[in-house]
């Protein structure tokens, strides 16, 4: 009978292919003093599975059939289905607090499968995969995503209870237990004032002195890495009310999607706050600049201005058509905020790379991007510049009593 006083894990697996191994692994979960839950994310076995949650359940909870994915040869339909399954199950454990934390074993497929499940599940609950293919080029980005997951690289493939393996699903058991046991903060911050705000190298003298004053004045301030991944999460956690307000320095992943490159932020990005009719403040740290991939270089862009970051990433300028381009997007989706918005423009350079003597450092241009956006956006969105770089104390305190004054 299950102990209600212990926490409880979900086990995700393929029973067909890793029965043994997960059997181990669940025995050692609960010699731990946690009650284990197996869900068997199998599409080809044939047998009766002994997990608690059975293919035949994931198929349903996915609107299909076991009968119907052992029937398909369409190996991402069945797939489809089963992530839905198992999602919509994992998500009804954790609405109903019997849920405290996640692990999963499995191969390239197995991973994919397991991680799209883990990030279905809320920020702060424990998640931890297993996987032989951890290190695989680009895989552990994909399995990762925007998820809190902890990747657990095995080196060996999970293929037979050896004594190798064992060691390495032991350390994985005691790694979630130390997760899931005792107090932990709560990952819906308790503060009534939480602001989330987006931050890059370039601007981060900036992110840390708007942060002091809004900590000051009682606000929590949560800081997010605008380089792509970070900036999508911060969007879901918004959509999860997570905050109350936001200081978006740095939206560059706007015209990163727009134009393809490697700080595409996904299509909603700088759209989740206004939907909610939280309050924002915006400004323009990175957006003058983009990030193509060195692989993916166009002839012409060897002859932009350009600004090496370091050694691996290099800044090029956008040309005045792309920053028109980028000013109509940024209005469109600011002119949907159902909450105040405030642009906040610095006129003597958008980041610490843009000053005088940088070959990409361009005022007069950039102000094409600010005359595109002052005649696209709603007369009611304020717009304020500041005569200075977005680096200077003189701009950060704007900034700060800008978001005081509309939070």
């Amino acid at each position: 009978m299950e102990n209600k006083t212990r926490k409880s894990v979900l086990v995700i697996s393929t029973l067909d292919t890793k029965g043994v191994e997960t059997l181990y692994l669940r025995d050692k979960i609960m010699s731990l003093g946690i009650n284990p839950l197996l869900m068997d994310i199998s599409m080809r076995g044939k047998g009766d599975s002994p997990a608690e949650i059975t293919p035949v359940q994931v198929a349903e909870a996915g609107g299909s059939s076991l009968e119907e994915i052992h029937a398909s040869r369409e190996r991402s339909k069945i797939t489809n289905i089963t992530i839905k399954g198992a999602s919509e199950i994992a998500k009804g454990l954790h609405a109903q607090g019997k849920l405290d934390g996640v692990i999963a074993m499995g191969g390239s497929t197995g991973s994919l499968m397991a991680t799209e499940v883990m990030r279905s599940l809320p920020f702060g609950l424990p998640k931890l995969m297993i996987s032989s293919t951890a290190a695989l080029p680009g895989l552990s980005t994909r399995y990762i995503g925007t998820g809190d997951i902890m990747l657990f690289h095995s080196v060996i493939e999970i293929s037979g209870v050896t004594d190798l393996l064992k060691n390495v699903m032991d350390r994985a058991a005691g790694a979630l237990a130390g997760m899931v046991q005792g107090d932990v903060v709560a990952a819906k911050s308790k503060a009534a004032k939480s602001v989330a705000i987006t931050m890059l190298g370039p601007c981060e003298q900036c992110a840390s002195s708007v942060r002091k004053v809004l900590a000051g004045a009682g606000y929590q301030v949560t800081g997010f890495s605008a380089a792509g991944i970070s900036d999508r999460a911060m969007e879901e956690m918004i959509a999860n009310g997570l905050f109350q307000g936001v200081v978006d320095l740095a939206p560059g992943g706007v015209g990163e999607h727009l134009f393809g490159f490697m700080r595409d932020a996904g299509p909603h990005r700088m759209e989740t706050a206004g939907n909610a009719g939280l309050p924002q403040v915006i400004s323009t740290c990175s957006v003058n600049h983009m990030t193509p991939s060195k692989r993916k270089y166009k002839p012409e862009y060897h002859e932009r201005r350009k600004y090496d970051l370091d050694k691996l990433r290099t800044w090029i300028r956008l040309s005045p058509e792309e920053l028109k381009e980028v000013a109509v997007a940024f209005a469109e989706k600011l002119n949907r905020a159902k909450g105040p918005v405030c642009v906040m423009l610095p006129l003597k350079g958008w980041s610490s790379v843009d000053y005088p003597g940088n070959a990409t450092f361009d005022p007069e241009e950039d102000q094409l991007f600010n005359e595109v956006l002052r005649e696209k956006l709603n007369p009611h969105i304020d717009i304020i510049e500041v005569d200075a770089n977005m680096e200077d104390p003189a701009f950060a305190e704007a900034v700060a009593q800008a978001a005081l004054k509309i939070f």
